[in-house]
């Protein structure tokens, strides 16, 4: 597991009974993990100081309950970049920590193609609120950030001016990621970097119905057509669960290789637990890279 352990803003205290305790900038969050099958007892005091507890509901959703009043958003920090915090009505907080250890993986491949004077443009699919585009910018290259909803495009571009990051060469695209890209590739734009996140289940804008194990090979087979001559990497995330990371190693394999190359691997990614020392998984990344 590769493991996202270079957070101060951020910590999992304790885990126990499908419940993880948070700390997000100071404010104690307590959220549902499908993965904490245990139950084990609470080791935290903490657990009962939490600001705010997500409770889910029978009929699918849930809500906040907020014990102590919270504002209705603050910042927290990952290194050089910045981001809002605001629990939405889905659980979460607009931020997934787990992707620091992708994020520092593409910095450091941009950085060092940028040093030697290539420039590199990177394509952010299904790109929330812009953890890897703000990572990707930090870093040197041109990014391109698309997701298909209006707000969460505005809320990376607001996360890109709380970093310093507003003047950096980044595209905001409001758009459905499969058709962004066919247009792309019709335009002849092509990219060093892909990195995609793609939801387990959703619709687009005109009900479309999208389910990642019938549609993300068709998606990487178009994406491959809008990669330069010579790529970098080739990012593709998974939080659906019983999609192993060796069967997105496995697509990533058959699909880029014979055309560019190179070699994959694939691992969870997770973050540590203070109390129990160890970690817990949060979904996979499967990478690509020349």
């Amino acid at each position: 597991m590769r493991i996202a352990e270079n957070w101060s803003d951020y910590r999992i205290i304790d885990t126990s009974c499908g419940e993880k305790l948070e700390s997000w900038g100071g404010r104690l969050l307590v959220r549902p993990d499908p993965q904490i099958i245990w139950k084990t007892p609470k080791k935290s005091e903490l657990w009962g100081r939490a600001d705010g507890v997500y409770h889910r509901s029978s009929k699918g959703g849930g809500e906040w309950e907020f014990k102590r009043k919270l504002p209705d958003s603050w910042n927290i920090g990952y290194k050089d970049l910045k981001f809002i915090i605001r629990p939405t009505g889905f659980k979460h907080t607009g931020l997934f920590p787990e992707q620091a250890v992708n994020w520092d993986y593409m910095s450091r491949k941009i950085r060092e193609k940028v040093s030697s004077g290539r420039p590199v443009k990177v394509l952010n699919l299904f790109a929330y609120t812009g953890g890897a585009t703000l990572a990707c910018a930090h870093a040197g290259a041109q990014v391109t950030h698309v997701d298909a909803s209006k707000g969460m495009v505005q809320w990376a571009r607001d996360n890109a001016a709380l970093s310093g990051l507003s003047d950096r060469p980044i595209r905001w695209i409001v758009d459905d990621c499969e058709k962004f890209v066919a247009r792309e590739i019709r335009r002849g734009n092509l990219y060093d970097g892909i990195v995609m996140d793609p939801p387990s289940y959703g619709r687009g804008p005109s009900g479309e119905v999208w389910k990642l194990e019938d549609n993300i090979y068709d998606l990487v087979k178009l994406c491959t057509g809008a990669l330069s001559e010579k790529p970098l990497f080739f990012l593709l995330n998974s939080y659906t669960t019983g999609l192993s990371p060796s069967v997105t190693a496995y697509l990533l394999r058959e699909m880029l290789c014979p055309l560019f190359g190179g070699k994959v691997s694939a691992d969870e990614i997770g973050l540590p637990v203070e109390s129990s020392g160890a970690a817990i998984p949060c979904g996979s990344t499967a990478v690509w890279e020349a």
